[in-house]
């Protein structure tokens, strides 16, 4: 089982490319989520920006991650209901194990799973586009 490295994107260069206008804040939140290596969500991202500019609106955080989405540059997740969380488009497939506890997400990938996930579905005849599988626990406590 492997954890996945983060690559960085130009997503200034990705919503150039769609004809969208970059202005100073959505350029400081572009910068903030091409180095983020976590899962933020809207609200942390907007916090991160106004750490840079005070300014920033979260309406523009809302707006700006919803043309990344809209032009494949980045995956939104609502894990367990929770506020929709982002991370960047383009990985390799790779599942998630969320902390009930702190709310962190770990990416991992385990061949054992996907081979499995393969059988079932080759058993009950179906070839598998996509899938998603997201683990919920908390850490174990050592006696």
């Amino acid at each position: 089982m492997t954890t996945q490295p983060k690559p960085k994107v130009d997503y200034e260069a990705e919503l150039r490319r769609a004809g969208v206008r970059i202005t100073r804040p959505r350029r400081i939140i572009l910068d903030i989520i091409a180095g983020t290596e976590d899962h933020p969500d809207a609200y942390e991202i907007f916090r991160r920006a106004c750490i840079v500019d005070a300014s920033i609106s979260l309406s523009t955080v809302y707006r700006t991650m919803k043309l990344l989405e809209e032009h494949g540059a980045i995956q939104r997740h609502a894990f367990a209901g929770g506020p929709s969380r982002f991370e960047h488009m383009g990985e390799e497939h790779h599942d998630h194990l969320i902390d009930l506890d702190t709310g962190d997400v770990i990416e991992f990938r385990s061949d054992r799973i996907e081979k499995l996930q393969d059988e079932i579905a080759r058993e009950l005849g179906y070839d598998i586009l996509h899938h998603r599988l997201e683990l919920y626990g908390r850490k174990r406590r050592k006696n």
